[in-house]
């Protein structure tokens, strides 16, 4: 096991864990590292962090140094000078008549490698497009094609809650959200209410997933025949997994039918009833297996 600084090249980036060099680094400070793109301008997010080396693809690589003044001086230059070389990729996309979406784009500390990154419906035939872009600026150039969750974490924006994106706020890496978690949670199984912007599964159904399992764990489900803790039968109606309520359509004793609210400690479940499947619920449900589809994934 090594103790390793976590740094972060990219707000709500990767982590990538490097090993200390002999110098006083704590959390927030600019290092210059060596990664597989080259050498790069990060920060430190974590400290002191125990890794498995034997575990990780390759092994640790040592900080080269703690950023400098003059560093951060290159580092904000880079950054000036991205702006201009995604003005010219997207020109000459156009000029190629490409059909691309070009996101953003990045120059490595060393200024050796300018890295682009762009989503299309398809697979694209951009080498035209490389020796084009290697002409003007005169370094290596790499063109990376990404999914629509990495475009919508590229471009950020507003989610329906009011705040920013998840994706492009705090979350470095996509967790697989399942028609499950919706389920659990009693969301209503509509694509244009549980999709985000970049029309999957939104992220956020991960947050309260754990949570919502523990507590629906002593509930009954809808439809399911229940027996009361007052000796009648019903079948349940509706939950409400936070409050901890069940609502009951019991059989009365006369025949009629009543609406009644219990724990679910006052309830014995028995099995649960057969729900048929109408044409629009099967087609609402192709439509959510839609939004669980795998997307291409960039090294953000």
């Amino acid at each position: 096991m090594e103790k390793c600084l976590g740094i972060r090249f990219r707000v709500s980036g990767k982590i990538y864990y490097f090993k200390p060099n002999n110098e006083e680094i704590d959390v927030g400070d600019a290092c210059i590292v060596e990664t597989i793109r080259g050498i790069e301008y990060g920060k430190v997010v974590k400290k002191n962090v125990m890794v498995d080396e034997k575990s990780l693809k390759s092994p640790l690589r040592t900080i080269i140094r703690k950023a400098t003044e003059k560093d951060r001086e290159t580092h904000l230059k880079n950054k000036e000078r991205e702006g201009n070389a995604f003005a010219k990729c997207k020109e000459r996309i156009i000029a190629h008549g490409l059909p691309m979406k070009l996101l953003d784009c990045e120059y490595t500390f060393d200024s050796t490698k300018i890295l682009f990154y762009f989503s299309a419906e398809s697979r694209i035939d951009f080498r035209e497009l490389v020796k084009d872009l290697a002409s003007i600026f005169r370094i290596r150039i790499e063109l990376r094609q990404v999914g629509v969750r990495d475009e919508t974490k590229i471009l950020g924006g507003l989610g329906p809650c009011g705040r920013e994106y998840c994706c492009a706020t705090y979350l470095f890496d996509f967790k697989t959200v399942s028609i499950k978690n919706v389920k659990e949670q009693g969301v209503s199984l509509n694509p244009a209410k549980i999709s985000g912007a970049c029309g999957r599964l939104m992220c956020c159904l991960n947050n309260e997933k754990e949570t919502y399992e523990k507590l629906n764990e002593s509930m009954p489900q809808i439809s399911d025949f229940v027996t009361t803790n007052d000796g009648m039968k019903g079948t349940v109606q509706s939950i409400n997994t936070l409050r901890q309520k069940v609502k009951v359509l019991v059989n009365l004793k006369d025949g009629e039918k009543e609406m009644r609210e219990y724990n679910p400690s006052d309830l014995k479940f028995k099995k649960r009833q057969a729900v048929f499947k109408t044409s629009e619920e099967e087609k609402e449900a192709m439509m959510l297996e839609e939004l669980e589809k795998k997307d291409v994934k960039a090294d953000l």
